[in-house]
């Protein structure tokens, strides 16, 4: 009964908050001259009207759901992971590398999947260890391989991944390691599935298995989880292994689940900014596994709506970034409240043990 209250809680809190910030964004549209609810027609038609909308919404989701996991296993542990997006730059490429050896349709696919965790993991690593051993804040460290892996990357699409035959052009992910269509005429492919039952399975590990329950301790009181036998330094390096698998994992699901080119090069611009998309989509869905998922298709449905805004709505693409920053910030405004909360807790800590 306390949780079903709790849930409860929750959810109307968002939806006061959704409120609050679509009230405030009108304000600002009204304030320039534009009608708000013409906007918010455009926003919410071209995201949920229909099939294609549906598809839009739900292909945008796919990614954010598990960068948004990146972060939120962290968060629950009390860290803050904001490392996904260097990390799904080296799953993509991990992915494509793996898509070109010759194997089964079926394995080929799983194996270019376990190569992007793969390779998620280990961009992690460093990362993990000098905050496990050494105690350097990984908000640092992240931020520093986040910009590494990126020009990393691009580096090596343009220099190493390029198509032998034509220079202009980039190698193309092999049909076998594809991730099928499910939309026809749409980017939705059956990568929205893989994103659902990852986010499904750190839920259960998170609220049903012992390792959860130390994770989340952790993260709720440090002090009495070293008490009860937790050991902080793999608690830490547990998170940075499981954001890493779900940052690769995203990574991949833009590398081999992009039509209609599947070439490395135009499937790499779209991972640009979702490591950091998923820290609001995490904060949105109050960084619960079951929470981010609808929180992604919230978020996906606003930027596939933008581009229908500032078209039919005649609105600004600025102003049109300006609504939603105000739609996510006041969605994800009480969960950040409680990230500030935990990082005031840590620095009195900091202070008492010196």
């Amino acid at each position: 009964m306390r949780r079903l209250r709790a849930t409860l809680r929750a959810v109307a809190e968002s939806i006061l908050a959704a409120a609050i910030g679509l009230v405030v964004a009108g304000f600002i549209l009204k304030a320039w001259g534009y009608s708000p609810i013409s906007a918010y027609i455009a926003l919410f038609e071209a995201s949920f009207r229909d099939l294609y909308g549906i598809a839009g919404a739900l292909a945008n989701a796919t990614p954010l759901i598990l960068t948004a996991l990146t972060f939120a296993v962290a968060a629950r542990a009390g860290l803050f992971n904001i490392g996904a997006e260097g990390q799904m730059y080296f799953g993509a490429l991990a992915a494509v590398a793996a898509s070109l050896f010759r194997l089964p349709p079926g394995l080929h696919l799983l194996v270019a999947l376990a190569f992007a965790g793969a390779a998620g993991v280990l961009w992690s690593l460093v990362p993990s260890v000098l905050r496990a051993t050494r105690g350097v804040s990984e908000v640092i460290s992240t931020i520093m391989f986040n910009w590494i892996g990126r020009y990393l990357a691009f580096w090596l699409v343009a220099n190493v991944l390029v198509d032998p035959y034509r220079a202009e052009k980039t190698i193309t992910v092999l049909p076998g390691s594809r991730f099928p269509t499910l939309v026809p005429g749409t980017d939705l492919s059956y990568a929205i599935f893989l994103a659902v039952a990852v986010a499904l399975l750190v839920y259960f590990l998170l609220w049903h298995t012992v390792t959860g329950y130390e994770m989340r301790a952790a993260g709720a009181n440090p002090d009495a989880a070293r008490y009860g036998g937790v050991r902080s330094a793999g608690v830490i390096v547990l998170v940075f292994l499981l954001g890493g698998i779900t940052a690769g994992l995203a990574g991949a699901t833009q590398s081999l689940g992009r039509p209609p080119t599947y070439a490395v090069y135009s499937g790499l611009p779209q991972i640009s900014n979702l490591g950091f998309d998923g820290i609001g989509v995490a904060m949105i869905g109050r960084n619960h596994p079951l929470g981010i998922i609808f929180a992604a298709v919230f978020y996906g449905g606003l930027q596939s709506g933008a581009r229908v805004m500032q078209l039919f709505a005649g609105i600004p693409l600025e102003m049109v970034r300006v609504v939603q920053g105000v739609i996510v910030l006041a969605l994800a405004l009480p969960e950040l409240l409680r990230i500030f909360r935990i990082l005031r807790r840590r620095r009195v800590e900091l202070g008492g043990e010196r």
